[in-house]
This record gives structure tokens, C-alpha cells and sequence, in this order.
């Protein structure tokens, strides 16, 4: 937030500020004899909670190194996309790399 001089306000800062603008409108209202408005809160409901959200997140990172690897070994790399789950293709791949 920024204040009219152009200085950065905090966020109490700004609480403070939007409490005097609306008791500096109270005070006029009832010099009026208006009825005083309501604050109006906002309530942010969520469409997918947060422990929803990194359980997608789990399961769409394995999904995606799972199709990476089917993909990468079974049609790039000319082998049957049905090996990359067997573990004997996972050692042989683990030999090739720990080789010295």
C-alpha cells in the first residue's frame, strides 16, 4: 500500500487509517441523522481447501514423473512402455549409472 506522499504503509498502518475514514463518516451521519452504513466484511470462502490442494499436488507430481518415465523409456528411448515398471529395468538402469 502506498499513502499520498508515495511511502509504504503497513498493513496496521492501513487498519488505522480505514477505522478513522469510517468513524470521521459517522460522525457527519449522525450530525445527519442518517442511519450509519454497514462494514461490509469480506469472508473468503475457498473452493478446494489447502489439504485438498497438496494432495492434488502429490498425486499429479507422480502421475507426471510416472508418464515422463513411460514416455522417455518406452518411446524415446525404444523399449516397451510396459518395462519402465518392472524392477528389473529400474536396476539395470541403476547399474549403468553406478558403473565405473
Amino acid at each position: 500500500m502506498t499513502g499520498n506522499n508515495g511511502q509504504v504503509r503497513t498493513k496496521e498502518e492501513h487498519k488505522k487509517a480505514k477505522q478513522e475514514v469510517l468513524q470521521s463518516t459517522k460522525v457527519v451521519e449522525k450530525t445527519d441523522s442518517a442511519p450509519a452504513p454497514q462494514a461490509n466484511k469480506r469472508v473468503r470462502i475457498r473452493l478446494i481447501p489447502i489439504w485438498l490442494r497438496l494432495v492434488l499436488l502429490v498425486v499429479s507430481v507422480f502421475i507426471c514423473v510416472t508418464a515422463g518415465a513411460a514416455v522417455g523409456y518406452g518411446m524415446l528411448g525404444g523399449g516397451n512402455v510396459g518395462d519402465v515398471f518392472k524392477e528389473s529395468t529400474w536396476t539395470h538402469i541403476m547399474d549403468l549409472v553406478d558403473k565405473k
